[in-house]
């Protein structure tokens, strides 16, 4: 056996693919506009994460609005800010604050 591919899984493949570092996740943030969203849900259904769903409580216009489910979850891909007709509610990308639950190893922050 080639010491080169073991543990790649493909042969051929350098086992070099198999030491890259991982970055660590950078923690995203969901803010929502309470009483400008219309309960469309598009921001629910578009969320790639599952972050949000839609709440058991009405706005003041009488609408089910959104609420962060998980926001463990967020990364800040903005998809749910894109698909809001309503521009009732952004995601975004926190300012290099790595979650406790990303495990960064030594040669990750090299």
């Amino acid at each position: 056996m080639n010491p080169m591919s073991e543990g790649s899984g493909h042969s051929g493949e350098s086992g070099a693919t198999a030491s890259k570092p991982r970055k660590a996740k950078i923690p995203g943030v969901v803010s929502i506009g309470v009483e400008r969203s219309k309960g469309c849900g598009f921001c629910v259904s578009f969320c790639p994460l599952g972050v949000l769903r839609m709440s058991t409580r009405f706005n003041a216009k009488g609408y089910h609005y959104p609420e962060v489910a998980d926001g463990d979850k967020c990364t800040g891909c903005g998809l749910c800010g894109m698909y809001c007709p309503d521009f009732a509610i952004f995601g975004a990308r926190s300012s290099g604050v790595v979650r406790s639950g990303a495990k960064a190893k030594a040669s990750d922050t090299e």
